[in-house]
């Protein structure tokens, strides 16, 4: 087995460690962000952990009213020009916290007096000691080189503030129910060798979703990207219409994430537009008339709120990237030019 399979096995016993230990701790962040009363918030990201933040958008943004915006680390390092971050929440999301762009912006967010925070597996790192408040993912070392339970964490830490910010005790018991739809998940996704298909040797593939799952997209493709060492393209249902639709003829691949909520009938009819033309369909949905339409059906668990599916929805794409890595004689723990940990300035 190789060492990222044995890290995509690892995320429900993860998720439900963060879940039991770190959820006295982020009702102490929520206390002092609540307290400082933000009118904003500014996430600052590289990776895989951008993704996350793109999620973070849609949860701050939905439960907690929160206009949120993604930072742009070159301001604040080769340009020398950083915005104004007073009065807000400034948040960094880094596995390994050591991208001396994004401490940047840590350390001139709080210079400037906002409050910040660090979301990272590593609390003794660069990053956790220029931020005030600091969530360890407690994830455990990840040793393979593309991020997976450390993504998953990053959401469910992400999640479990969001959640603790609006005292939801509603959201909290959904929340708990992360862990075992993650092990579902797993136990129906993981062995994709022999349902490649035309995805087995693909030069070039979409990635589709829409809302939270917008996120989900980009991850997904990164990983194909990463591991498959396969062109994956991400979009959101709504953009993929506006132009990049032209690419798809017989046999075209694309993946699309289709879990329940309010984006699943656009996202629906645009997998039934795609069947029309004959692409090559994976879909990632937990409706059984869409997955019956897939080449590669990519079963989610039923019931699960829409909020949460990218936690789920990221573990067919995981595999999927394991899969092709496989077919294609590649080892996914030593993707082509990529080392662990990546510091950009």
């Amino acid at each position: 087995m190789s060492i990222l399979e044995h890290e995509i096995l690892e995320q429900p016993v993860v998720l439900e460690r963060l879940l039991n230990e770190g959820t006295a701790l982020v009702q102490e962040l929520a206390a002092r962000i609540r307290a400082a009363a933000p009118r904003f918030v500014v996430i600052a990201a590289r990776g895989s952990s951008d993704n996350a933040a793109r999620y973070a958008q849609y949860l701050f943004g939905a439960y907690n009213r929160f206009t949120v915006a993604l930072a742009t680390p070159s301001l604040f390092t080769l340009y020398q020009r950083p915005p104004s971050l007073a009065g807000g929440l400034v948040v960094a999301v880094s596995q390994s916290g050591r991208s001396p762009d994004i401490v940047a912006v840590v350390a001139e967010g709080r210079r400037q007096g906002a409050l910040t925070l660090a979301v990272t597996n590593d609390p003794a790192s660069p990053l956790a000691e220029a931020a005030e408040l600091v969530l360890p993912l407690s994830a455990g070392e990840e040793r393979a080189v593309a991020a997976t339970k450390t993504y998953t964490a990053q959401l469910f830490a992400l999640a479990m503030l969001s959640v603790a910010l609006a005292d939801d005790r509603a959201r909290a018991a959904e929340l708990a129910l992360v862990p075992a739809a993650v092990h579902w998940t797993i136990e129906r996704n993981r062995d994709l060798a022999s349902r490649l298909g035309l995805f087995r040797t693909p030069s070039l593939l979409a990635v589709i979703g829409r809302g939270f799952n917008y996120a989900t997209a980009f991850e997904i493709a990164l990983k194909i990207k990463e591991v498959g060492l396969v062109l994956a393209e991400p979009y959101s249902s709504a953009d993929f219409r506006h132009g990049p639709i032209a690419l798809v003829e017989p046999g075209f691949p694309v993946v699309a994430l289709a879990p329940s909520g309010a984006v699943l009938p656009d996202v629906a009819a645009l997998v039934v537009e795609l069947a029309e033309r004959r692409a090559s369909l994976a879909v990632v949905s937990d409706e059984p008339a869409l997955l019956a339409r897939a080449d590669l059906p990519l079963p989610l668990p039923p019931g699960l709120p829409e909020w949460l599916s990218p936690l789920v929805a990221v573990v067919p794409g995981q595999f999927l990237a394991l899969a092709l890595a496989r077919a294609r004689g590649l080892d996914p723990d030593r993707p082509r030019g990529l080392a662990k940990v990546t510091r950009t300035y």
